[in-house]
């Protein structure tokens, strides 16, 4: 009798960590599939003629093609398949949104849940790296053109690796000590182990990239210095979104107030998790709150309650659940993890005594009409302000662009929020003439694999300018 195929097989669960066990630790959460889970998992996939998955991609990877690799137990093949387009399999399979891009798009989704793809790529690359069969792909001869990429995060490092295979010399220049960007200092460990992270940046120095760290384009070197002075034919910017915004309330300046950047960049990039090994300051806070609904604030919320001096994190939103951003994944881990979710309530002042937080003050909140962002306004209800104790305050409401880059570059042209404006989005052309960009320096903040498909298409545009030259 024949194997059961598609529709008549559930889709696999992937084993985790149980709640309780995860709260405090900052082991991965999920296992990843076994290689029969993933072989059962493959098996689903319809083979469409016509796969409507790989344009819901960013990058474009061959879907079926590299899921039919997995059913038949040619793991390697199968991550050697997405590599063709996607050089980060291993950071995408976990933190890509792939229910609202290519897993949206899976026919088998209409009536039944959707071949989990993201946990198929996770495991082709896991297993590719565990075994010890990664490969250098086939570089192209040396074309004697020179490359500067700045920001050593998805789009610089997406964009890095596609010109290093096109027989360029690409050197990243990188601002903080660690190369990787979001990656390392604003995912959590917990969600992205660091040694992936340090698996796919030796893969690309493998391939004959140079990085340099601490390293601040803007102040060291500017644009112009670096194509006139040290021989760099072309530029790539994609020096990401990392200027948080504030609420703009009393009280912003008391000990005890972070932004998401500093705090996940404090507990991810310099270690505060492990102290007193790593000596990063960090108070030792018992209750947190996190102000925000997105990814970010879900992040900053799951890493807090894993510090060893939290008894207690909640999340204080102003709108309700059906507004929220962040993924219904890392939404359900935190609920069951044990994370307070507040909704309808907005802060308008943080407490303080000696300096320090004691508090928020909150205001509670209805829902109108739809605003800009296609969701519900949420709209204050006059006197109905309360307090909530708390000695932390994590704000996290997006991040705009770091304006160094375009300061000291007169003719690259910006928008009215600081991101760099492209003249010609096919190519990330920019205004100024061998310069290219990427990433949330050009759209804000946005998903890892956008940026990584801008950086794609930037590779094949810097590619034909300087072999135009």
């Amino acid at each position: 009798m024949s194997a059961p195929k598609g529709k008549k097989i559930p889709r696999q669960p992937v084993p985790e960590q149980s709640p309780k066990a995860r709260s405090k630790s900052f082991d991965e959460v999920s296992y990843g599939y076994t290689p029969v889970m993933a072989m059962l998992e493959a098996s689903r996939c319809l083979q469409c003629k016509k796969p409507k998955c790989v344009m819901g991609c960013p990058v474009h990877v061959a879907i079926p093609e590299f899921i039919k690799l997995v059913a038949a137990g040619e793991f390697i093949a199968a991550a050697r398949k997405i590599k063709e387009t996607n050089s980060l399999p291993a950071v995408t399979g976990r933190v890509c949104p792939q229910e609202d891009q290519c897993e949206k798009h899976c026919v088998l989704g209409l009536k039944n849940e959707p071949v989990a793809i993201g946990q198929l790529e996770r495991f082709a690359a896991d297993y590719e790296r565990r075994e010890g069969k990664i490969e250098i792909p086939e570089l192209a001869p040396s074309t004697g053109k020179k490359i500067a990429i700045i920001g050593a995060g998805p789009a610089g490092l997406t964009t890095a690796g596609d010109l290093a295979k096109l027989g360029h010399e690409v050197v990243i220049f990188e601002a903080l000590h660690k190369a990787g960007g979001v990656l390392f200092y604003g995912i959590p460990q917990f969600r992205l182990p660091k040694e992936i992270v340090d698996a796919e940046l030796e893969y690309l120095q493998k391939m004959g990239v140079e990085i340099k760290v601490n390293y601040v384009i803007g102040k060291i070197k500017s644009l112009d210095e670096l194509m006139a002075d040290e021989g760099f034919d072309a530029v790539f910017v994609s020096t990401g979104s990392g200027l948080p915004y504030f609420l703009g309330i009393p009280g912003e300046n008391l000990n005890g107030v972070y932004s998401a950047n500093e705090f996940l960049t404090r507990v991810n990039l310099m270690h505060a998790w492990e102290f007193p090994v790593f000596d990063t300051p960090l108070h030792a806070h018992k209750t947190i709150a996190v102000i925000g609904g997105g990814n970010t604030a879900l992040d900053a919320a799951r890493t807090a309650l894993r510090l060893p001096s939290t008894e207690k994190v909640m999340i204080v939103y102003r709108r309700s659940p059906d507004e929220m951003s962040a993924r219904d994944e890392e939404i359900k881990h935190g609920k069951e993890e044990g994370i307070e979710f507040r909704y309808l309530e907005n802060p308008v002042r943080i407490l303080g005594a000696d300096g320090r937080v004691t508090g928020v003050e909150c205001q509670k909140m209805k829902l109108g009409e739809p605003d800009s962002s296609g969701r519900k306004k949420p709209i204050p209800i006059e006197g109905s302000e309360f307090e909530v104790e708390t000695d932390a305050v994590i704000i996290a409401l997006g991040s705009g662009t770091n304006p160094l880059i375009a300061q000291n570059t007169e003719d690259l042209k910006t928008d009215t929020e600081g991101r760099i404006k492209l003249s010609d989005a096919d190519i990330q052309k920019t205004s100024k003439k061998g310069v290219f960009a990427g990433g949330d320096i050009v759209t804000g903040a946005a998903t890892v694999i956008s940026a990584m498909g801008a950086g794609k298409k930037a590779a094949l545009g810097i590619h034909d300018y300087v072999m135009s030259q």
